[in-house]
């Protein structure tokens, strides 16, 4: 039977959420594509209780999750239910709606009836009464805000969430859903959203500085851009790479380009005596505004590689500077 590391916490790194109440890990869990279905159940398993005992007690999953939907809630439920159970008042877990779950019109967006359909699946996969952070996947251009806002907030009152979040709205729609938030006085905390040296749209569309104005945060994921920023790809880039939508456009200018910044990122990787990866990641928590950063990782050792990144998240002016050059060049 499965019992956590007692020094779980010991060398935790652990931030807030603005000036909320909640705290999260600075590398929370991922669960995008890699669990259910045909993966290793025990592999999958150890993986994710060695996050637990190495201080990562934030799971994030969607409802479409997986090599087909649901299969990572699915999968998540089983080692919840059998492992970490007794722990559930330690545990941030998360879930989203919004991508393609189900046939017909209600099987995605962000409508009231779509949200809470999606969610009451969600909580049956996992075994679950409540989600920690249970999010609006994505902007729903044929609802409005105001909708999409109220059905979170019953939510909440529901009791079926503590907390909410948006993942992939700009800064526009960001902050109209933020004023209709504070009318409702709806507990929203992040808007997660793809974010990495590679991919700065959030700095640029000026969706970090909204989220900091309002005390609020954000949550990366693809913080490596699919394998882009590791060393895997320091001698070019095959043709047939696949990219999430969110960074697809970082090979518009061709490979070689990338291939040339990437060789002068982990030079300065090197000096901090970082993995390219490494460096990637504490670049990304150097900004106070992102509470944490989505890994995802299949084996152990690839878990600890990812949690050394830990060790050094401080940066001098020079580092962000010489960096800032290499990737706008």
């Amino acid at each position: 039977m499965y019992k956590a590391n007692d020094n779980r916490y010991e060398n935790a790194t652990i931030r807030r959420a603005g000036n909320s109440g909640l705290q999260l890990p600075a590398l929370s869990f991922g669960m995008w594509h890699s669990f259910g279905d045909t993966a290793n159940f025990a592999d999958s398993e150890k993986v994710m209780l060695k996050a637990f005992d190495s201080g990562i007690f934030s799971f994030d999953l969607a409802n479409n999750y997986g090599p087909s939907t649901g299969a990572a809630e699915r999968m998540f439920g089983e080692v919840y239910n059998a492992d970490l159970k007794p722990y559930r008042d330690e545990l941030v877990i998360t879930t989203k709606a919004g991508f393609n779950m189900w046939p017909g019109p209600y099987g995605q967006f962000s409508s009231k009836k779509t949200l809470v359909n999606a969610l009451d699946i969600s909580l049956k996969r996992m075994g679950l009464d409540y989600v920690d952070i249970y999010y609006s996947h994505r902007f729903d251009p044929n609802t409005s805000l105001e909708e999409t806002a109220a059905a979170l907030d019953g939510i909440v009152r529901s009791g079926k969430a503590l907390y909410v979040g948006i993942s992939n709205y700009d800064a526009k729609q960001t902050e109209e859903i933020i004023k209709y938030f504070k009318d409702m006085h709806t507990p929203f905390v992040v808007n997660q959203a793809s974010y990495n040296l590679l991919n700065q749209e959030v700095k640029d569309d000026g969706l970090l500085d909204v989220l900091k104005e309002n005390n609020d945060a954000l949550v990366a994921y693809g913080p490596l851009a699919e394998g882009i920023l590791t060393n895997k790809y320091l001698n070019g880039i095959p043709d047939d790479v696949k990219l999430h939508w969110s960074n697809s456009f970082v090979l518009n200018h061709g490979s070689d380009q990338i291939v040339s910044k990437l060789n002068e990122l982990n030079e300065l990787a090197k000096n901090r005596n970082q993995t390219l990866a490494q460096m990637s990641l504490a670049w990304l928590l150097s900004d106070p505004t992102v509470v944490s950063v989505v890994t995802g990782a299949s084996t152990v050792d690839h878990l600890e590689d990812n949690l050394k990144a830990l060790d050094n998240l401080n940066f001098t002016q020079d580092e962000l500077d010489k960096i800032n050059d290499i990737v706008k060049k």
